[in-house]
């Protein structure tokens, strides 16, 4: 397998890794195995310091961490420092209340006492995708080394270096080896490893082939997973949006990480009264867009992450204009080396078109217009996915209301989709299950244990 970093603003190779022997990858699954075993019996008081450590080192390391993440996948600078700075916090987040979430729950049975207690399950698997190298590891990594857990991970083959800085991370901030351990392997091989009876629990990010491949494996060997898959996420304007702001959000949150994102607003919806100056602001604001080099502070919109992502796009949009879609703005790949999409608006769609029904990863909105929020609605719903999804309405218990019915693990009202270590993350259908972050997070790889103490007379 070829591990290499690509810059895909020039399509140069930068460095290239070999892949792990089985030999190794074994040796270090023996090693995270033998440090839970240790891990599992410290204070949470040392688990938070530990934590507090790596969320530090993020903190000082930001502008070298965030070139690495521009270099390799094309985030546009800001946001890589962003992504380093949302990181840190959530390691501290958990860091600062994960004693608190763990806590014994006590129970009140008709004799006697009981309490369900939070233990931690073993060695679990992570493998993560390239679209936020340093956020997607920290959900994965921090509620579950707080909950006494050690980590394997598999981090996205086009980000090498982020996935090896992050274990260098940890072994700077002075964690035992085998906490955090990163392995340089295939997917294929990713699937194989869910196997090893030393992995008590697996969590993928990823698309819908590769959390199948997963899942499947992981329910061969009864083993516990948490799927964060893709979407196709809606953006719906009511009649009574506040129109100027509503149109700044919808750049944001179509053109976010250069559109490839999971929660990215995907399907633009708006009733047909504001639909023409919905849409014809948006049109203007994204004609408008500076693309070119990520590193470049002035840059709107960079590359994709790769060649290979440019070029599955554009075929994406190639194969809905042949079945009938028409493009309101862009459409084609830029006259410039590197992995660009123009900025890309498609109207006119039905169910018989590519683009009705898949994600579209990267700067390429898809735009409806709907008679009334019922038919809104309707559309919102009629999707395999169901990630996230943003209502824009002045009306906020219409706004509450209509969320209410939307088939998602998530609903922003006057937002585009975001994420926040304090709030839960995570979708419905065919976008996975399980949730991240938040309280809910650190519950998902552990036992919940019931201790029942009773009287040797008491009755059942």
């Amino acid at each position: 397998m070829s591990i290499q970093t690509v810059n895909p603003n020039t399509n140069k190779t930068i460095k290239s890794f070999k892949e792990m022997t089985e030999t190794t990858v074994d040796a270090k699954a023996a090693k995270a195995q033998e440090t839970y075993l240790d891990w599992k019996q410290t204070s949470y008081s040392e688990r938070a310091d530990l934590l507090k450590k790596v969320a530090t080192l993020m903190r000082i390391r930001k502008t070298e961490l965030a070139k690495t993440i521009t270099l390799e996948m094309g985030k546009l600078i800001a946001e890589a420092e962003g992504e380093i700075e949302l990181s840190a916090d959530i390691f501290d987040y958990y860091a600062n209340h994960g004693e608190e979430f763990l806590a014994d729950k006590v129970l009140d049975p008709e004799h006697g006492s009981a309490i369900v207690r939070n233990n931690p399950i073993g060695v679990l698997f992570g493998v993560m995708p390239w679209n936020f190298p340093y956020y997607q590891v920290a959900r994965f990594a921090a509620p579950n080394i707080m909950a006494g857990n050690t980590i394997l991970l598999k981090h996205s083959s086009i980000v090498p270096q982020c996935a090896a800085a992050i274990e260098e991370l940890f072994e700077e901030a002075g964690a035992p080896e085998g906490l955090y351990t990163n392995l340089f392997i295939s997917g294929e091989r990713a699937s194989e490893l869910v196997a090893d009876k030393r992995i008590k629990g697996v969590s993928l990010t990823g698309s819908e082939k590769a959390g199948a491949s997963i899942a499947t494996e992981a329910g061969k060997h009864l083993k516990k997973v948490v799927l964060e898959l893709g979407g196709n996420d809606v953006f719906i304007v009511l009649e009574d949006a506040d129109m100027d702001k509503t149109v700044e959000w919808a750049v944001v949150g179509r053109m976010n990480n250069n559109g490839q994102c999971c929660v990215a607003s995907k399907r633009f919806i708006a009733v047909e009264s504001i639909a023409d100056e919905f849409i014809q602001k948006f049109k203007d604001k994204l004609s408008k867009m500076i693309v070119g080099d990520p590193m470049d502070a002035k840059t709107e919109l960079g590359p994709l992450s790769s060649e290979e992502a440019a070029v599955h796009l554009a075929d994406q949009v190639q194969r809905s204009v042949d079945a009938g879609a028409k493009v309101l703005l862009g459409g084609k790949r830029p006259d410039r080396e590197g992995a660009f999409m123009e900025p890309t608006i498609l109207t006119d769609l039905n169910p018989d078109i590519p683009a009705y029904h898949e994600e579209l990863f990267g700067p390429v909105a898809s735009f409806y217009v709907v008679k009334d929020e019922q038919a809104a609605i309707d559309l919102a719903n009629d999707s395999e996915y169901g990630l996230g999804g943003s209502i824009f309405t002045q009306d906020i218990e219409r706004g509450k209301r209509l969320a209410d019915q939307i088939d998602s693990g998530m609903v922003f009202i006057n937002h585009p989709t975001w994420t926040k270590e304090n709030l839960p993350f995570g979708g419905t259908k065919n976008s996975g299950f399980g949730r991240e972050l938040s309280e809910l997070g650190i519950h998902e790889f552990v036992n919940k244990k019931l201790i029942r103490v009773s009287g040797i007379n008491d009755p059942f």
